[in-house]
């Protein structure tokens, strides 16, 4: 599975920004997709995962009610909703592919990573 990410950009707080993750390849499906984060001088972290029908998702705390992840089967797209974004949220963005059951938190758990799309988010 290839991975592209986009949609990153500069937003004022507050404002939003949509993230896309097209994959290529026919077993999409198969996949639950993940959204990781890593600002400057820190760790990726987990953002939000999507299991593989859609049907479940989980967040990290840190973007609970803020960040919505959907996907598009049909289209082989997973999409990133942020909300009322705040300087923190300032990362380059990565989608991911994991081929197990549920929502994967863990980096270990996903096998395929897009090349990461910058956001920054000015105070």
């Amino acid at each position: 599975v290839q991975l592209q990410a986009s949609g990153g950009g500069l937003v004022q707080a507050g404002g939003s920004l949509r993230l896309s993750c097209a994959a290529s390849g026919r077993t999409f499906s198969s996949y639950a997709m993940g959204w990781f984060r890593q600002a400057p001088g820190k760790e990726r972290e987990f953002v939000a995962a999507i299991s593989w029908s859609g049907g479940s998702t989980y967040y990290a705390d840190s973007v609970k009610g803020r960040f919505t992840i959907s996907r598009d089967n049909a289209k082989n797209t997973v999409f990133l909703q942020m909300n009322s974004l705040k300087p923190e949220d300032t990362a380059v963005y990565y989608c991911a592919a994991a081929a197990v059951p549920g929502n994967p938190t863990y980096l270990y758990e996903y096998a395929y990573w897009g090349q990461g799309t910058l956001v920054t988010v000015s105070s």
